[in-house]
């Protein structure tokens, strides 16, 4: 007797399918295809507003300030930050607060964004070892909630911006809009990658708490940005040149750059001493600054792709890891 693909002769009933009660299997495979992922995670987009709302909810469950902890833990920081460079280390950087706070703002959105990121898969074990659905989804859970955190630490530094009559500069206003584009994508590509890789080596969650505080100090958040350039150029030794040129493919370093410029205000305010400080690239202006993120923008979207092949390669093997 000959048999079909179903492995039945003719005449004979097909065998059926495996279900697991009264619904099919899913057999979540890898999928290479970026669009048709991108496809998925839209289709799944209520999954993931939900999915962003909880995790801002178990973040202050049964906290009685709830939410005003994401404007005490940055405050709280820049308290600490400014006592230590400004009244001790005597930085002399006038109105260090507004420029210590509008770096943070930045940095905190990104490193806050990735190190959830890279715990979310195995945080949602549960529910990804029994639920199909676009795996992806709790990486961008914890994008979005640092988003909605990322604004209620901007009222703490509008506060202050008030409180020290620190106006913006309006012009450069625009340009926070590719910065927090370029952030959300780089730290999209590095939480997909680093959430696929902790599925396997647990210990990626613990390097990457090492590589984020050499990382925060490789990008000019406490330090002025001109210092570092002024004693670069003066200086005739290659080696720090060299030194320089990787120290500016830090992607973080225009971005903190545009948030300062466009918040700080001020390129080179004037000093104790009455002597300018120089502070930020004074010969710069937008479209040098839009150039920097334009950059950084389109290397995000090139590691975006990556991480997004590399997370839909891993993506079968994750119930038999977790």
């Amino acid at each position: 007797m000959t048999l079909t693909e179903d492995g039945v002769g003719p005449g004979m009933p097909a065998a059926p399918r495996p279900r697991l009660g009264d619904k099919p299997l899913t057999v979540v495979s890898p999928k290479s295809n970026i669009l048709q992922r991108v496809v998925a995670i839209w289709r799944y987009r209520e999954l993931l507003v939900a999915m962003t709302r909880k995790e801002l909810k178990v973040q202050y469950k049964d906290s009685v300030l709830g939410f005003l902890w994401s404007m005490l833990n940055p405050l709280v920081g820049m308290l600490v930050y400014f006592f230590v460079f400004q009244i001790v280390l005597k930085a002399g950087i006038p109105r260090f607060a507004i420029f210590l706070m509008a770096g943070s703002l930045a940095w905190n959105f990104f490193m806050a964004s990735v190190s959830g990121a890279c715990g979310s898969i195995v945080g949602n074990a549960g529910i990804v070892k029994k639920v199909a659905f676009p795996r992806e989804i709790p990486v961008l859970a914890q994008l979005g909630s640092n988003a909605v955190q990322f604004g209620f630490q901007s009222l703490v530094l509008i506060g202050f911006m008030i409180g020290f009559w620190n106006g913006p500069a309006v012009a450069y206003l625009p340009l926070l809009i590719p910065a927090l584009l370029a952030i959300a994508l780089l730290a999209a590509a590095l939480g997909l990658f680093l959430a696929a890789v902790n599925v396997r080596l647990r210990d990626m969650q613990h390097l990457l708490a090492v590589a984020l505080q050499v990382w925060f100090w490789a990008t000019p958040i406490v330090y002025q940005y001109e210092r570092i350039a002024g004693a670069v150029q003066k200086s005739h030794q290659t080696v720090y040149h060299v030194l320089f040129f990787f120290y500016r493919l830090n992607p973080m370093t225009p971005v903190v750059l545009t948030f300062q410029r466009a918040l700080y205000g001020a390129t080179s305010p004037i000093g104790a001493g009455g002597k300018p400080v120089s502070i930020l690239p004074n010969q710069a202006g937008i479209w040098w600054y839009l150039s920097q993120l334009l950059i950084v923008i389109g290397v995000s979207l090139l590691l975006l792709f990556g991480a997004m092949h590399v997370f839909g390669r891993r993506e079968g093997s994750f119930a038999d890891e977790l």
